[in-house]
């Protein structure tokens, strides 16, 4: 009899597939930090941000906090200290001062230049002990896995609880 996969079995965290996401993206996100805030004085989050705004200059926030799967106030700080450093512009439209719009600055563009092919190699060497068919599949997997997780967050999300932040500082005597 073959034994079962941690996929399988999913007895303990170190089975679920959104720990071992976890641990995968602690690891690699870990020399990505570093070069981020030890190298180019951006936090991984500002990176993100910039990241996702190369290519699509002229982008409102909130789109943009919803690109990046984050919450608008995270968003918005990013966002504050980008333009801060010189690396994003905010403008806004004189038609509606709250409609923002943001752009990479030529020195936020040199920044991403300089930084994606760094980020691009750690990916590439991670991504390095696979096969071209075993990278195919992977992608096939995530993109049916990145689906199914759409799918049920639509049907459970009626059920579930609103998240607040500092619910979680509760002791776990706390918990009802």
């Amino acid at each position: 009899m073959s034994q079962r996969t941690p996929s399988q079995r999913l007895n303990s965290v170190d089975d679920l597939l959104l720990f071992r996401l976890g641990l995968l993206s602690a690891e690699a996100g870990a020399m990505v930090v570093r070069l981020c805030e030890g190298r180019y004085g951006i936090t991984r989050r500002e990176w993100r941000v910039l990241g996702l705004l190369y290519g699509h200059q002229d982008m409102p926030p909130s789109a943009l906090a919803e690109r990046a799967r984050l919450d608008r106030a995270r968003t918005s700080r990013a966002i504050s200290t980008l333009v801060e450093k010189q690396l994003v512009t905010r403008t806004t439209t004189p038609s509606d001062r709250r409609g923002a719009r943001l752009a990479l600055t030529a020195q936020g563009l040199r920044l991403y230049q300089e930084l994606m092919p760094e980020v691009q190699e750690i990916n590439r060497r991670i991504l390095g002990v696979l096969s071209p068919e075993d990278m195919a599949q992977l992608d096939n997997y995530l993109a049916r896995l990145q689906a199914s997780a759409q799918a049920l967050k639509s049907e459970m999300a009626p059920e579930l609880p609103k998240t607040y932040r500092l619910r979680g500082r509760k002791s776990a005597g706390d918990l009802s």
